[in-house]
């Protein structure tokens, strides 16, 4: 019944060049993420799970301060990359597991914390639903959902403005970041929610929205959502 996780991760992430240069492209600092998740509650105890980790960047940076932390990803190229960074900076409390978020069954206590960036949009809407509630399911009563991603935050009469401001906007080389024609591949094959679908996705799945971020280009959307005690 469920569909091949894999298949909807883009072949870039199952290459291992592209996964080489990924953190360099990405330019990814977790360090906001976690002081706002230290802020609620996250510490010496927690446990954090990580859905779509890709290389490790957040769940190794969480392992100073959780007990335990699973980062779960479909690709066996990023998780390989992550055991690489564990390893050569001395990280022995991060779990790597190659699934995804339809798939992954949690072990052990609930987890505290599931974060997860730019991953959701991998899924059509009614898998990211079917995702959110596995999500809420996997969390202890009062834990917290810390989800990032490429959200439309505007309504569709305004797409050409947004949409065309956010392709002006690309990085010339890949060297750089993601380039105009990689932007344009992800609008035309990947899955990016609105706003006015995915926040209602978000409730019904159980949780409350405590925080909801949008960026200045209007296509990247950050919450804090806790599952209700």
């Amino acid at each position: 019944m469920l569909p091949d996780e894999v298949s909807f991760a883009g072949g870039e992430h199952l290459d291992s060049d592209y996964v080489a240069a990924y953190d360099r492209k990405a330019a990814f600092d977790p360090e906001e993420d976690l002081a706002r998740l230290r802020n609620h509650g996250l510490g010496s105890e927690s446990t954090l799970v990580d859905l779509g980790g890709g290389t490790g960047t957040l769940a190794l940076a969480a392992a100073r301060h959780c007990r335990r932390v699973v980062l779960v990803d479909v690709s066996a190229e990023m998780l390989a990359a992550a055991n690489e960074k564990a390893d050569r900076e001395g990280i022995a409390n991060v779990e790597c597991v190659q699934s995804g978020f339809l798939r992954y069954e949690h072990a052990g206590s609930p987890a505290d914390v599931v974060y997860s960036r730019n991953a959701l949009h991998h899924l059509p809407d009614f898998w990211k639903a079917l995702a959110l509630e596995r999500i809420a399911q996997t969390l202890r009563p009062g834990g917290y959902l810390r989800l990032r991603d490429l959200v439309f935050a505007f309504d569709p009469g305004e797409a050409g403005r947004f949409i065309g401001a956010w392709l002006d906007g690309a990085a010339r080389s890949t060297e750089d970041g993601w380039t105009r024609t990689e932007l344009e591949v992800h609008l035309r094959d990947e899955y990016s929610a609105s706003t006015w679908t995915l926040e209602p996705m978000l409730e019904r799945a159980g949780f409350v929205i405590e925080e909801a971020e949008y960026g200045p280009e209007r296509v990247f959307a950050s919450y804090l959502c806790v599952k209700p005690a």
